[in-house]
């Protein structure tokens, strides 16, 4: 690459910058910063996915003859009855192995991140 493409084209674009002392501890400092939002984000999932372990949320619904649901229960049930619970999860986050339509006893997994998806029981009872 000739010096002028960085110095004519990459640097007024402001796609690069001139590896200055500057630039480069301001780099490093950036990298440290975004390790360490790293670091807090993994701490937090794992404590969420610790009190998701083991837990069950009931979710009431009416239903009509044959104890069939009218309509159904979806992830955004789910979510808001985690949200009850004072755990906040994006109803995005939540998948459910099956479509609810009968009162019964179901699974639904949490996405937190890539290698933590914790399984909580969803019930669904009469109202």
């Amino acid at each position: 690459m000739k010096p002028g493409y960085g110095r004519n084209y990459l640097i007024p674009q402001r796609k690069a910058v001139m590896a200055t002392e500057g630039a480069l501890k301001q780099r490093r400092q950036m990298k440290e910063k975004a390790e360490r939002r790293a670091e807090q984000t993994v701490k937090k999932a794992k404590e969420t996915a610790d009190r998701l372990e083991n837990m069950s949320v009931t979710i009431p619904v009416q239903v009509g003859e044959e104890d069939r649901i009218h309509g159904t229960v979806t992830n955004q049930d789910v979510a808001d009855a985690l949200a009850e619970r004072g755990i906040e999860i994006d109803r995005k986050d939540i998948t459910i192995d099956q479509d609810i339509h009968t009162l019964g006893e179901y699974t639904a997994t949490i996405n937190l991140i890539s290698e933590l998806k914790p399984q909580i029981k969803v019930w669904v009872v009469r109202q």
